[in-house]
């Protein structure tokens, strides 16, 4: 292929990321498409992301941490940006599904912020659509992956804009439950993450 062509699509690449920011994995690389897993950055403090049932039950799924942190859990794939680039930007309005094969509770594996836990008084990260009743996408799915030092990331939930026209953003942290479970949750402290590229034999045999 014409090298001009390789030089224009390197040039448009840098010219974006200067603009938005690329997501990198713990390898320093770009993140495009494809799978990652969402590793803890503090150590002895849990794994990766997974899904449980909530409440004791099997269904539906809550978004968890791994109790081990050897336990890599289940990787994930980032969607749905609106810009225009094709790696994954920072400080963008995504979706985040669970990269699985197929759950025993048959339902979309996609982030997404549930309603009040009135017992609790936490806003969970459950699994679910990404789309509302109308079949548009919903608020309640988007998530944004933000810098956090120099090396790290965390995630936050920044819903509509309010009437000040300024949305008010929410850290991704962690909520240990009264059995122990390690459950994300919006929170004043962040989850602190990194990312792993996974490899294709370890998609295919996720099942839950």
């Amino acid at each position: 292929m014409n090298p001009t062509f390789y030089f224009v699509l390197a040039l448009t690449v840098v010219l974006a990321t200067n603009t938005y920011g690329a997501v990198l994995d713990i390898n320093g690389d770009i993140i495009f498409r494809g799978s990652y897993y969402v590793l803890p950055v503090i150590r002895g403090r849990g794994g990766g992301v997974t899904l449980r049932g909530r409440g004791g039950e099997l269904c539906p799924f809550d978004i968890v941490q791994e109790s081990s942190e050897v336990d890599e859990g289940i990787p994930v794939k980032f969607s749905n940006w609106r810009p225009r680039v094709a790696f994954v930007p920072e400080s963008q309005d995504l979706n985040i599904e669970m990269d699985v094969e197929a759950t025993i509770c048959i339902q979309s594996t996609y982030w997404r912020v549930g309603e009040f836990d009135e017992e609790r008084k936490q806003y969970f990260v459950v699994a679910g659509s990404k789309t509302d009743g109308s079949g548009q996408d919903s608020p309640k799915s988007f998530f944004q992956i933000k810098k956090s030092g120099d090396d790290d990331y965390k995630f936050v939930f920044c819903p509509p804009a309010c009437d000040s026209g300024r949305p008010r953003c929410r850290n991704v942290g962690i909520f240990v439950d009264e059995i122990g479970v390690r459950r994300l949750a919006l929170s004043s402290e962040p989850f602190l993450v990194m990312f792993k590229k996974a490899n294709v034999t370890e998609i295919t045999s996720k099942t839950m």
